[in-house]
């Protein structure tokens, strides 16, 4: 996967996107990665019964958030706010 030099955004298809934040522990980073999944599941299914998804989206942005992908960006932040912002992700998703 295409990056940045300075390591804050992935590169699909010409377009940037924020990445991951590299401080994360991998099993954690796994975990939250599930979540955010799932979460994007229950969209599709909530949208194709024509039902509101608004929970499952709110879960989604949860999820980004916790990974660093959304919100306040993680170089930006110190380690312990970072932590911080991974560990209430977790909370809230579980």
């Amino acid at each position: 996967m295409e990056t940045t030099d300075d390591g804050h955004f992935v590169v699909i298809k010409g377009r940037r996107w924020r990445a991951t934040d590299p401080a994360i522990p991998e099993d954690v980073a796994a975990e939250l990665r599930r979540a955010l999944m799932s979460a994007r599941r229950d969209v599709g299914s909530l949208l194709r019964a024509k039902k509101d998804p608004a929970s499952a989206r709110a879960r989604v942005q949860v999820a980004k958030v916790a990974l660093g992908e959304r919100g306040v960006p993680w170089w930006e932040q110190t380690l312990e706010e970072r932590q911080q912002r991974w560990e209430a992700g977790l909370r809230d998703l579980t």
